[in-house]
């Protein structure tokens, strides 16, 4: 019989104590696993949604709330912009090219988003099935709206107002749809996006007046305009321009999701330190029950020194029971994190938010296993070497 199975036969006598220890090993990597699958997947998802926009303009409110309405469509907008100041600025030399969008309803709490086809240029859409508009009251549907609603091309709707579902249903305004979009991972998957006229159209209702109508196409507005430079320079003086001298707001995606990021980060800080105390404690508790089982096992070890194992294995086989420990609590612990990811995706599905992906696993997770290893071999390093300089002849002399 092998050290390894020398080992693993103690662990098997002591089974209670065994799962004891692997739980609390499984408990701490799992709280870490899951603060950072859940980390790194919501930060991957809003660097994608975010990563060619280099500043959105809007209403003047705060900035975080602007772009996590403009941006990530996971707020309400600071408010609407006239057409004719948008237009203005997008005429602006320090500006290479505006995306703008008119926000106000939705359906079935997903948001309708009046815009051009460049937003679904931006994050490189492409149709799973029709085309995108050719005139007002058509829509386009993201991957993830078609597959919760059951629409298709030729299907039909009506958004509500707002932009959450128990709006005002604009019944006399249905919209047909036209195509469906390839799933991106980007915000496109979770939008319904139709050209800006038919939001003008629903809400201005059927003007025939051309006197009336004139006056309402002065007073038409936009929600936000999704801004790309022209040259890096265009980052110095263009957002101070915007915020100072005209009636709007400025605000930088990058700066403000680092900035949101930081402020979410104390919440992650402390359950990845809850996690790290489950694992000292997790340490602690396979230290006891190691170093109590020497004295339970003396004369077991001193019979195998005495038909010629070397001090040096005996050290091994107590480190080998600790290092089997973390390898079952770190199996466990990232099955653990993924289900609690699991968890979590379940309980934001409905709020058509940010998604996680329970079942997505990444290379970089096989550096969770190093934290319940690096325990579990702290914890095993004094019983280990007790082991190896066990006094053999005073512990069979106490058995005869």
């Amino acid at each position: 019989m092998n050290l390894l199975q020398l080992a693993w036969s103690y662990l098997r006598a002591r089974p209670l104590g065994t799962l004891l220890n692997v739980l609390l090993l499984a408990l701490g990597v799992g709280t870490i696993g899951f603060v950072r699958i859940v980390d790194g997947q919501i930060g991957a998802s809003l660097n994608r949604d975010a990563r060619d926009i280099d500043l959105v303009v809007g209403a003047k409110g705060s900035p975080i709330q602007l772009i996590l309405a403009g941006v990530y469509h996971l707020d309400v907008p600071t408010g609407n912009i006239p057409l004719k100041s948008a237009q203005e600025l997008a005429k602006n030399p320090l500006i290479r090219h505006v995306v703008p969008l008119a926000l106000g309803d939705s359906f079935r709490g997903y948001r309708i988003v009046g815009t051009s086809p460049d937003y679904i240029r931006l994050y490189g859409g492409s149709f799973a099935s029709g085309s995108v508009w050719s005139d007002r009251m058509q829509a386009v549907l993201g991957s993830t709206v078609a597959l919760q609603t059951g629409l298709a091309v030729g299907g039909g709707f009506a958004g509500s107002h707002g932009l959450s579902e128990g709006g005002t249903v604009h019944d006399d305004s249905v919209y047909t749809v036209v195509g469906v979009l390839k799933p991106t991972g980007t915000v496109l998957d979770r939008l319904v996006l139709v050209n800006t006229e038919s939001v003008w159209f629903v809400h201005e209702g059927h003007v025939a007046d051309p006197e009336e109508l004139k006056v309402i196409e002065e007073e038409r507005q936009v929600t936000v305009l999704l801004v790309q430079y022209a040259s890096p320079l265009a980052a110095a003086s263009l957002p101070r321009k915007i915020n100072t001298e005209t009636n709007m707001q400025a605000a930088s995606p990058a700066y403000e999701s680092a900035r949101l990021f930081r402020m979410i980060g104390v919440g992650a800080d402390v359950i990845r330190a809850f996690g790290g105390v489950v694992l000292a404690t997790a340490a602690l508790s396979l230290f006891i029950a190691l170093y109590h089982a020497l004295n339970e096992r003396a004369y077991d070890i001193a019979v195998l020194r005495t038909l010629g194992a070397h001090p040096a294995g005996i050290g091994v086989m107590v480190m080998l029971e600790a290092l089997i420990l973390a390898l079952m609590g770190s199996a466990l612990g990232l099955l653990l994190a993924h289900g609690l990811v699991g968890l979590l995706a379940w309980w934001m599905t409905p709020q058509e938010s940010l998604r996680v992906d329970a079942w997505t696993f990444s290379p970089g997770e096989v550096w969770l296993l190093v934290p319940a290893f690096v325990a579990a071999a702290l914890a095993a390093l004094l019983p280990s070497w007790r082991a190896a300089r066990a006094d053999i002849s005073a512990t069979l002399a106490r058995r005869t």
